[in-house]
């Protein structure tokens, strides 16, 4: 069976991600795909291997946009400013692509070869920041890794509705990082 003309795997991911972050990953399936796309569902077999395989797309593509959202925000910045931009950068693309932003947490299959080279690049850029701070590189994985659960744990907690307080929730982060960088620089 040829794909259809017009549909590719670029907009098929577009559209699942859109899915995923209006009404959560758990309803992206190839069904509620296929009516988006207005189409039958046996048609997307042609661009990915089923809901596994679309989920993987999925990953990639978000990881790819958090990459560049943290990019972006970097410019010539280092040390402490380049810490906080990428903490709110990452902030906000768990704000704006809450289903995607959740797909980009599983680690790779090291069998998949784009998926992991796109979440290593990702890592890379975030070891590369922490030079810096003269960590060596096992200790500076370390500090990716608390990182990353420092930030999912603020975005979750955001996404669930769980900072009632008056006080600005990115201010609030603003000072965590803040604490988490002076405790770097004890080490």
């Amino acid at each position: 069976m040829s794909p259809r003309r017009g549909l590719d795997l670029p907009t098929i991911v577009e559209t699942a991600a859109a899915i995923a972050n209006e009404h959560g990953m758990q309803e992206v399936t190839l069904a509620s795909l296929a009516q988006r796309l207005g189409i039958r569902s046996p048609s997307l077999y042609n661009h990915v291997n089923g809901l596994p395989g679309l989920r993987v797309q999925l990953a990639i593509w978000g990881l790819k946009k958090l990459t560049a959202a943290i990019d972006e925000s970097l410019k010539e910045q280092t040390g402490d400013e380049a810490i906080h931009a990428i903490a709110s950068a990452y902030i906000r693309f768990a704000r704006a692509e809450p289903g995607l932003y959740e797909l980009t947490l599983r680690s790779p299959d090291a069998d998949d070869e784009e998926y992991m080279a796109v979440a290593q690049k990702l890592v890379d850029m975030l070891v590369n920041q922490l030079s810096y701070y003269e960590l060596d590189r096992d200790m500076a994985i370390h500090i990716v890794r608390g990182f990353r659960s420092f930030l999912h744990g603020f975005a979750s907690i955001e996404q669930k509705g769980g900072f009632g307080m008056p006080q600005a929730i990115d201010e609030s982060l603003r000072v965590a990082i803040q604490t988490y960088l002076n405790g770097l620089r004890q080490l």
